[in-house]
């Protein structure tokens, strides 16, 4: 099992070079072809808009759009060649983003994007992260806003719980867990009706067949925060990867996020792959 199509999002964000050079690394220790996907909502403002900004200035922002799209595509052929890399494909869209990558992602083993960054004036909107996980049907990886990533994979961090969200979580990252050094499970409050009553060691033996290398570790208290636990725990532990299930539903059109998902993703400290 390995992953054979890699989707990565490229956007005008300060961190996409990091993005890339993850996903150029990841490609290339799984043979896998890469994807570079840029997407831009379509600018086609009212009429109403259109005089009062006048044809003009419309037509100044699609030239700036062109250019940016032209610069990124630009620095992305840097980087490949730099890296010696050229299983590669260059695409973009106009359309809205989410639905740009969901529909690329169809075709791909794993996708690879960014933490939203609240600092920056992005092109990115902030539930991005999170529509994506809940749309896409792959496992997201998604990089932290700061920080560099020489290693991803080495030591992993698995939130285990049995629903169906974690045990698809683990399945697609079975090719990233069967080449870590060190696999920790983790299992927040575990109840036995649930996890059976050596909590961790069903998924751990899976796992163990697998070739993975786990330790099982479970933490109990009635206060506990499992967002900020999981957080706490791969800091101790110096994990690279956190892997979890994206817990989330929609109410009257909006998504609604499980607590321990909604906590990581605003406040991941190592990258974190997701599926729902």
């Amino acid at each position: 099992m390995s992953y054979k199509t890699i989707l990565v999002h490229i956007d005008p964000g300060k961190r996409c070079l990091v993005r890339v050079d993850v996903a150029i690394r990841l490609a290339q220790r799984h043979d896998a072809h890469l994807v570079a996907l840029h997407a831009i909502a379509s600018f086609e403002p009212p009429g109403y808009v259109v005089a009062e900004m006048g044809p003009a200035l419309i037509e100044a922002q699609r030239e700036a759009a062109a250019k940016e799209l032209a610069r990124s595509k630009s620095e992305f052929n840097q980087q490949v060649s730099a890296a010696g890399f050229s299983n590669v494909e260059w695409r973009s869209a106009v359309d809205d983003l989410v639905d740009a990558m969901t529909l690329h992602a169809r075709y791909a083993d794993l996708v690879v994007i960014g933490q939203t960054d609240a600092s920056e004036n992005s092109h990115v909107p902030a539930d991005f992260p999170a529509r994506l996980v809940l749309a896409a049907g792959r496992p997201v990886l998604m990089l932290p806003t700061v920080g560099g990533f020489p290693t991803i994979g080495k030591r992993i961090l698995i939130a285990w719980n049995p629903s169906r969200e974690a045990t698809r979580a683990v399945t697609d990252a079975i090719p990233l867990l069967q080449h870590a050094d060190s696999v920790y499970v983790m299992a927040v409050n575990p109840k036995a009706r649930e996890h059976g009553t050596v909590p961790g060691a069903d998924i751990g033996l899976y796992l163990a067949r697998h070739g993975v290398r786990v330790e099982v570790k479970t933490d109990h208290g009635a206060e506990i925060d499992v967002g900020n636990e999981l957080l706490s725990r791969a800091a101790d532990l110096d994990v690279d990867l956190i892997v979890m299930g994206g817990y989330g539903h929609t109410r009257l059109k909006e998504w609604v996020l499980g607590g321990a998902t909604r906590t990581i993703l605003k406040s991941m400290t190592a990258p974190v792959l997701m599926s729902h």
